[in-house]
């Protein structure tokens, strides 16, 4: 039956799913025509906010493509391609490698969102190298086990509401991990998606006559050799030992942030493992260096998107068309159906406002004194705009740029097998969180 109803899904989004950059423009304007009709803001006002938001994301940005650019870069480095390709090998046909990338993604993203993307979208080539398969699925296998990651372990919605002194800590204190992360309602839902995403994915695989198929000579990022150095400036291109200079301090830094100063996972130190580690195992500056030529053609969409992303959630936020949408959805709600109510507001402004941080920001005001006046479950109402916010995202092509870059193929190409898991992981997270 997955496979009857992937096949419409996928013909209907290839056909009818523009470009994401269209797809953000589109965007832009439904944010402006809704804060005037909705919220009553004149053009000026909205001009206002987009333009002043505009370039609020440039530092995030940046990040983005370093997560795309140092991940190519690693992934195209000797070692890295013989272990992916010897790992690859586990899989024993097409649905094995479907379960197996899928797998992979979520125990990855659930790790944290950075480090999903990228090896998800690594190991989705290294099999499409070994084994014949829709090449289409995969990589959509590998972009739907990002759906976990808000209730993983780098959650911004539950870390910030276990940390001192959060905004919302005189309403609600600080709220531990146990009763956010490690749960038992969403330690259940996360376990649910552990075997229902891979799964949903292994039934969607195409019959032979319409699966879509890749040469895997044009997966091999390898950088090629072009001879011996004959001038001092290409010796020190060719030099092992300024790599391993540089490189290896940089790993001696990680092993200090994490061992000995008990640091954490976040984006900045996934760019600088994955940067480091490429440093070292390319061995030479040239080899680097002619990766990083062919990662960054990759990172167009990230670079002009970004932006409009950022003004289209200036709209939305300081206009007040979250905080109304959100107050539409509190008004319906009681204390055992809040959650879901919150869940399904937290998806819709997601699809606008895609950033953890910035959507809780957003709906905390409205949905917390909503939770304290109906009575109901403040931790699970957090983790449920958490999971909202993580669930469009099978939707919204704005996380799926990296891993489309790194795979070379439009948003159009998966998003059709995504659709058919939106519906079924939000079944799954709604049962989770109203009944569990």
């Amino acid at each position: 039956m997955l496979k009857l109803l992937s096949r419409p899904a996928v013909r209907l989004v290839e056909r009818y799913l523009p470009d994401p950059y269209i797809f953000v423009l589109i965007l832009t304007l439904v944010a402006a025509i809704a804060a005037m009709l909705v919220e009553r803001q004149s053009p000026l006002a909205i001009m206002r906010y987009w333009g002043d938001g505009f370039w609020g994301l440039l530092s995030f940005s940046m990040q983005m493509l370093l997560v795309l650019v140092t991940g190519f870069m690693l992934a195209s480095s000797p070692p890295v391609k013989r272990l992916l390709d010897r790992i690859a090998r586990l899989a024993k046909g097409p649905a094995g490698a479907i379960v197996l990338v899928s797998l992979v993604s979520l125990a990855a993203s659930w790790i944290n969102w950075g480090f999903g993307l990228v090896i998800g979208a690594l190991f989705a080539k290294a099999l499409a190298r070994q084994v014949r398969v829709d090449y289409r699925l995969l990589i959509a296998s590998a972009y739907s086990g990002f759906v976990v990651w808000h209730g993983g372990l780098a959650g911004s919605i539950p870390l910030t509401i276990a940390t001192e002194g959060h905004f919302t800590a005189d309403q609600i204190g600080v709220i531990p991990t146990s009763e956010t992360i490690f749960a038992f309602f969403n330690l259940a839902i996360v376990l649910a998606m552990f075997v229902a995403v891979p799964l949903v994915n292994r039934f969607m695989l195409p019959d032979e006559r319409d699966s879509v198929y890749i040469d895997p000579a044009q997966l091999d990022d390898a950088p090629r050799d072009l001879g011996p150095a004959t001038r001092p400036a290409e010796r020190l291109e060719k030099s092992s030992w300024l790599s391993w200079l540089v490189g290896i301090p940089g790993l001696l830094f990680l092993l200090d942030h994490f061992v000995f100063r008990d640091g954490g996972l976040n984006l900045n130190v996934v760019n600088f493992l994955f940067l480091s580690l490429a440093i070292v195992l390319h061995r030479t500056p040239r080899s680097l260096l002619d990766s990083l030529h062919e990662a960054i053609k990759g990172g167009t969409g990230i670079v002009i998107q970004f932006p409009f992303y950022a003004g289209i959630m200036a709209i939305i936020m300081q206009s007040g068309l979250a905080q109304t949408l959100s107050e539409g959805f509190v008004a319906i709600s009681t204390a055992q159906t809040l959650p879901f109510w919150s869940f399904i507001s937290a998806g819709i402004v997601n699809l606008f406002v895609p950033s953890g941080g910035g959507q809780w920001a957003v709906q905390a005001p409205v949905m917390l004194p909503a939770a304290a006046s109906l009575g109901a479950d403040i931790p699970r109402v957090a983790m449920a705009v958490a999971w909202g916010d993580a669930w469009t995202n099978l939707l919204q092509p704005f996380w799926a740029l990296p891993m489309l870059a790194i795979a070379g193929l439009k948003a159009k190409d998966i998003m059709g097998f995504c659709l058919i898991q939106l519906v079924v992981t939000g079944v799954i997270i709604a049962l989770g969180l109203t009944f569990l």
